[in-house]
């Protein structure tokens, strides 16, 4: 009986691990992109920390803020605000897979967020950016909801 217990409890969380890892939205730990709050890169320039009190559920994601104002202005426009791709790494979407990012390796880039894996894929990204941005558009679709490589 212990034995189909301790089963049925690893097929559920290699299941849970499994949707994560295929989500639309880079996740971890049931935060997207991390708990950082999106709206504080365009207000202030900077990744913050989202607050737990202030959550808001967008696009099958818990989206953490650090004002209710952000959080407002989230809820108003969560397409304005959140990340390109998912959260997941610009450069690696250039590239034709998703993979996971850094709060602080990001770029504004014409009104839209973009994130990247760590600073030094973003000095990489930065090379070319438009070229990738154009890459990433096209392969977006077809890697979606597939594994990420994180």
């Amino acid at each position: 009986m212990k034995k189909i217990k301790w089963l049925l409890i690893l097929a559920l969380m290699s299941n849970l691990s499994l949707k994560a890892q295929t989500s639309a939205t880079f996740i971890e730990s049931g935060k997207a992109i991390r708990g950082y709050d999106p709206v504080a890169y365009f207000t202030q320039s900077k990744a913050v920390k989202g607050n737990d009190k202030l959550v808001y559920q967008w696009n099958n994601a818990n989206w953490y803020f650090s004002s209710a104002e952000n959080l407002e202005l989230f809820k108003a426009d969560p397409g304005k605000y959140a990340p390109q791709y998912g959260g997941y790494c610009a450069y690696g979407l250039s590239n034709g897979y998703k993979a996971p990012t850094s709060a602080d390796a990001w770029t504004i880039e014409k009104g839209k967020l973009y994130l990247n894996y760590n600073l030094k894929v973003r000095e990489e990204w930065n090379k070319d950016r438009q070229q990738r941005i154009e890459k990433a558009d096209r392969n977006w679709p077809g890697v979606k909801d597939k594994k990420d490589k994180g």
